[in-house]
């Protein structure tokens, strides 16, 4: 039997459209320098202009391509058995009117959307109670609780998201991160289910 070879895949990569993918590009090869070096050069995929904005390397492929150049080797594979590929596009800056129009949307959106929010929980009705429990007056507009609150709304949802434009306050993912990271994992599970040509088999019609 001949030296071992361990592949351990990717879990992503960005490419390039047209760009060819080596194995060194969508895996860790563990073995002797040499090997190393020659095994990461190969090129095992070839982006094309049929392919879109996906693309999955099994590990399979990855076998084949050593197993040609390279005999008596043994090759074990660990973790993933798959690599998702992201071709990346050249994308357009967007335009300064385009942005503002875009801010102007998402920041009516939410001041509409904490307004109603109060309005249903009769917040206003809430201060005006608080401020005559305290003070023992009366007052529409008790701008002594009103002005903390608001203040103390929007460093709340600072804390909450733990961003400040796009400094992290902390190391900890905010709880939108990891929704956004469960969705990226589910969506990468069906990605590699159905775009993996080695996984899916089909009956030819008769």
């Amino acid at each position: 039997m001949g030296r071992s070879i361990y592949i351990k895949m990717r879990h992503r990569v960005q490419v390039r459209p047209k760009e060819k993918i080596t194995v060194g590009d969508v895996a860790v090869v563990f073995t002797s320098k040499e090997e190393k070096e020659k095994i990461e050069s190969l090129v095992i995929y070839k982006v094309n202009e049929k392919d879109q904005n996906i693309i999955i390397i099994d590990v399979m492929r990855i076998i084949q391509a050593i197993s040609r150049e390279m005999e008596n080797m043994e090759i074990q594979q660990v973790g993933p058995t798959q690599t998702i590929v992201e071709v990346v596009f050249e994308r357009k800056r967007a335009s300064l009117p385009f942005f503002i129009v875009v801010w102007l949307l998402l920041f009516i959106g939410a001041a509409l959307a904490i307004m109603n929010f109060h309005e249903d929980v009769s917040m206003r009705a809430v201060h005006q109670r608080l401020f005559f429990i305290l003070t023992g007056e009366r007052d529409e507009t008790p701008l002594l609780l009103q002005v903390p609150y608001s203040i103390g709304l929007g460093l709340g949802m600072i804390l909450f998201f733990n961003h400040v434009f796009k400094k992290r306050i902390n190391e900890e993912p905010s709880p939108l991160e990891v929704e956004m990271f469960n969705y990226q994992q589910d969506l990468d599970r069906y990605v590699i289910i159905n775009e993996n040509d080695e996984s899916v088999t089909h009956i030819d019609e008769r």
